[in-house]
């Protein structure tokens, strides 16, 4: 499946196209170019609902640029796949570094420096975004800002829409079409294992064949800054993760593969967690209610086998959730918090 260069023109290489575009919009302050890069009725899913539109992309990117106006986000990775001639799937890993020098969702200006990791899946289609899945690791943006997650996810409104935040029900075979379209026919050995992996260990609870798809120098970094080594290690922090959702079900919703030689061979997921908090009291007191997650993870692949995960999903719009369910959320209606496009 051939892509036509047009699709990501003015630049050589999709990959830059999403890199370019983020620097034009994000360093340059340009955020009147947004309707030169989204599509007018653009869809950005985020861990707290959808937005639909690029005039309230705008609006809310506004809001976070002025929160952090000199945040700087450094690709990681850039993961592409085409799904026809004329559309292509990023995976974009992200991170960022920098104060939080104005007013914003999380309060006033701390000044303290902002790190955290974040990943955005943009569905492009003729030169236009039109279709955007947003993951970040709100957790840690508080913790470096000396903020309580739990307290701001007491702030923090949901979207009501009933049919959650992908508004889709799961593929029948990711490996074949996901979220984002039909996939090529290249990479489909590799698609699958990984759909495996997802399928056995995370959501048949085989924990004990983590060593059978990884290497014996795994390294694993999620959220709040956390990094795992070893598949023992690895073990430990899926068990940890899936705990206070001990019924959960994990849906693959998109994969995209990508390799290159200074790179490797990578390959990007896009997946949900639904369940209801009844295990583990990790985000206070248990309330069996319902939980759904947004989530995104990188893998690279050496010989065939896992050697380095990276997992990144919001634990502060799981906070929020719960807190809903206690009764404890300002009644704010129904608006979302700043869901700006990509990763910032």
């Amino acid at each position: 499946m051939l892509l036509s260069k047009d699709v990501y023109a003015p630049f050589d290489t999709p990959e830059e196209y999403i890199c370019g575009w983020t620097d034009l919009i994000w360093d340059d302050f340009g955020f009147g170019r947004l309707p030169e890069h989204y599509a007018k009725d653009v869809v950005v899913h985020g861990a707290y609902g959808i937005i639909r539109g690029a005039e309230d992309v705008i609006a809310n990117s506004m809001v976070k640029k002025s929160t952090f106006p000199t945040r700087v986000g450094t690709a990681e990775d850039v993961i592409c796949e085409p799904r026809s001639d004329r559309s292509f799937i990023s995976h974009h890993r992200v991170f960022h570094s920098g104060p939080q020098a104005g007013l914003g969702l999380h309060g006033p200006a701390t000044l303290n420096n902002s790190e955290s990791r974040n990943m955005a899946i943009c569905l492009v289609r003729d030169g236009l975004v039109v279709e955007e899945w947003v993951v970040r690791d709100e957790y840690r943006v508080c913790t470096t800002l000396g903020l309580d997650p739990e307290a701001v996810a007491r702030q923090l409104a949901f979207s009501t829409d009933p049919e959650g935040l992908f508004g889709t029900t799961a593929p029948a075979d990711v490996v074949t079409a996901g979220e984002s379209g039909t996939r090529p026919d290249t990479h489909s050995d590799e698609a699958e294992f990984i759909r495996e992996f997802i399928e056995e260990v995370w959501n048949n609870r085989r924990l004990e064949r983590v060593p059978e798809f990884t290497l014996r120098d795994l390294f694993l970094e999620t959220t709040r800054a956390r990094v795992r080594t070893r598949p023992l290690n690895y073990q430990v922090d899926l068990i940890q993760m899936l705990a206070p959702f001990p019924h959960a079900e994990i849906e693959v919703r998109d994969i995209a593969v990508s390799t290159a030689p200074e790179q490797g061979t990578r390959v990007g997921v896009l997946w949900r967690l639904t369940g209801a908090y009844s295990g583990v009291p990790l985000y206070g007191p248990v309330t069996n209610s319902p939980i759904e997650i947004l989530g995104s993870s990188q893998f690279l692949l050496r010989g065939g086998r896992i050697i380095r995960e990276w997992r990144v999903f919001d634990e502060v719009a799981v906070m929020a959730q719960v807190a809903r369910a206690r009764g404890d959320v300002p009644r704010l209606g129904d608006q979302t918090p700043t869901s700006s496009p990509k990763h910032q």
